[in-house]
């Protein structure tokens, strides 16, 4: 894979970073959508493919990107398709923080120490070529304002920034409400983009565990005897026409003061 193109991760990355602030939008929910953005890439560049709601390994060939090939030998070690509810859920300890190193070494982002409260460290990146991010933003504002179905990198980068949470980043406001619901919308245009985004917030949702039940098995009679399984009202924030929950986190102001 030639590094002239971008990847839908730094991309995804680079719309979360507000360059007021030199922090990213999201944070939490931004990790799980960057694992969910390997994918994507990953299936563009041939390497995985979906299997119903499960991601197989069709071609484990590196792509010559360093964090998406070992991405994919994880993918390749399991043997068997994975769920891209439990892959997307799994520990991703620093990805976030690989992509900002990696963006810095690119010189997309230049990062800026500081302090919080005087005593704690903080990180903080601001982009250094704006017209980068100003690219990456109006590509999905054609999409959004013309209503042309986009080719499927941006569907799927829109598809993610929906599933973190972006919207209101990127479109704030009573008169960004629209724009939202037609960045929700884009989910459509793309298969993976819409399969890892709707892993995402089920991720988020707290669903992860629970597998989809197939047409098939939904409508079977359970043994006698045997409970229902209990009813859930997280699923129904992914369905289109709702904004995705947010994780709790009891993550503090140690954690806040690292801005990636």
């Amino acid at each position: 894979m030639g590094r002239s193109r971008r990847t839908i991760p730094e991309e995804l990355l680079l719309l979360a970073l507000d360059p007021a602030t030199g922090t990213t939008a999201q944070p939490q929910s931004l990790d799980l959508g960057l694992a969910g953005a390997q994918l994507v890439e990953l299936a563009l560049a041939g390497r995985i493919a979906p299997d119903g709601d499960r991601i197989a390994v069709v071609m484990p060939r590196p792509t010559g990107d360093p964090t998406l090939d070992s991405a994919l030998e994880l993918l390749r070690r399991r043997g068997s398709p994975v769920r891209a509810v439990h892959w997307i859920g799994g520990p991703r300890l620093g990805l976030r923080q690989t992509y900002l190193s990696h963006l810095e070494r690119c010189g997309m982002v230049h990062a800026v120490a500081g302090q919080m409260c005087g005593v704690l460290p903080t990180t903080r990146y601001q982009a250094t070529d704006t017209a980068i991010s100003r690219e990456i933003r109006s590509r999905l504002d054609s999409a959004i304002r013309t209503g042309v179905p986009p080719d499927p990198r941006t569907a799927a980068l829109a598809a993610l920034a929906h599933a973190v949470g972006l919207g209101k980043h990127l479109y704030p406001g009573n008169e960004g409400r629209s724009s939202r619901s037609r960045l929700r919308d884009l989910i459509r245009h793309d298969p993976m983009g819409g399969l890892v985004a709707h892993a995402v917030m089920d991720v988020q949702n707290g669903v992860a565990a629970q597998p989809r039940r197939s047409p098939a098995t939904a409508g079977q009679a359970q043994p006698q005897g045997a409970r229902p399984p209990a009813r859930t009202t997280a699923r129904t924030a992914t369905e289109p026409g709702r904004v995705p929950m947010q994780p709790r986190r009891g993550a503090g102001a140690m954690a806040r003061a690292v801005a990636h």
